[in-house]
């Protein structure tokens, strides 16, 4: 069944009140969404992060993201600055998904990295705490990120 009509169905569960928690066939479309996905943007200014995604992409056997570079400071300026900076992305730029980090709300919240379809809906998500508490560096936060993205929707390296 397609992401489309398995949204549906789950949509029409929920008003029914029938609704009983995600489906194995749920995840596996998801799954299947992001490894087909022919044109990946990962929208920042900072290569190395790209870099270290594309490396964690690599690990899974998905299809290497493209850097798509534009201004996403004012993204910082909303509410989910990750999130806003990930529906920018989708408003300049056709695509199949969108790897975005950036903070999770109010300076301090920590970060936020998301992956959205070509719609704009959110396929998963990962959190980290802020960096004064992590201590952790970039390259290790990001790591981190995108490999916890891609394993709570069941991938394997």
């Amino acid at each position: 069944m397609s992401l489309e009509n398995l949204i549906k169905a789950a949509y029409n569960e929920s008003v029914e009140g029938n609704r009983q928690g995600d489906k194995l066939e749920e995840i596996g479309a998801i799954q299947r969404y992001i490894r087909s996905s022919k044109k990946i943007i990962i929208p920042n200014w900072n290569q190395s992060k790209v870099n270290i995604i594309n490396k964690v992409l690599k690990d899974f056997q998905i299809p290497e993201a493209e850097h798509f570079e534009f201004h996403t400071n004012s993204a910082d300026l909303s509410r989910m600055p990750a999130i806003t900076k990930a529906q920018m992305a989708l408003d300049l730029c056709e695509c199949d998904l969108v790897i975005a980090r950036g903070r999770l709300g109010i300076p301090g919240s920590g970060s936020l990295m998301i992956i959205l379809d070509s719609k704009g809906r959110v396929l998963t998500g990962a959190t980290s705490p802020s960096h004064v508490v992590h201590k952790k560096d970039l390259v290790e936060a990001v790591e981190d990120e995108i490999t916890q993205c891609l394993e709570r929707i069941g991938l394997k390296k």
